[in-house]
């Protein structure tokens, strides 16, 4: 009687303590969804490797680069001017620093490594890091956004890149960025 008494309590007391651990883990889906906030972005990336004040510079190279018809092994480290609009002399929302190097032998394909720190309003002094492949002649290219800092703690997301203007001769363009990521 007293095994069966004992055993009748302890499962009593596990039930009644299984709500309170789902309530207050804070791993659990449900938690999440009510402390993440969806946030979508826009903004124009201008990667300006000509000229006297190049905000992309190429610091590396493989020996076999030169001859590439993709510029394969090429490495370029950027501070690149985030504008509110397509020109570049429009209002500045931040700067895109890291870098991206030419990784595909068939397409001029990138993997970018990059930070988008915010220099003004409610972002100002947060920043989004972006990791991924961009196949820079697709018309619309997707790249993870695989964390941030400050008002984007514990971001995850995704940009869709679509270039606004390239020229063929400097190198030079502005791409439109749409930023979706979640965040707390």
């Amino acid at each position: 009687m007293l095994n069966s008494t004992f055993l009748s309590t302890i499962l009593l007391l596990l039930l009644l303590l299984l709500p309170l651990s789902h309530a207050t883990n804070p791993h659990h889906p449900h938690h999440r969804r009510h402390h993440e906030k969806l946030s979508h972005l826009r903004f124009y990336w201008h990667d300006i490797v000509s000229g006297p004040n190049p905000t992309a510079v190429r610091v590396a190279q493989a020996t076999t680069t030169n001859a590439s018809p993709t510029g394969f092994g090429a490495v370029v480290m950027i501070d690149d001017p985030l504008t509110e609009s397509p020109e570049l002399g429009s209002r500045l929302v931040g700067r895109a620093q890291g870098m991206y190097a030419s990784s595909d032998k068939e397409a001029v394909g990138l993997i970018m490594a990059m930070n988008f720190v915010f220099v003004e309003g409610k972002h100002n002094g947060s920043t989004l890091t972006v990791l991924g492949r961009n196949e820079v002649f697709t018309e619309t290219r997707e790249m993870p956004v695989v964390g941030g800092s400050g008002f984007f703690r514990f971001a995850r997301g995704y940009v869709q890149a679509r270039t606004h203007w390239f020229d063929m001769n400097t190198g030079d363009a502005t791409v439109e960025y749409n930023v979706f990521v979640l965040h707390h």
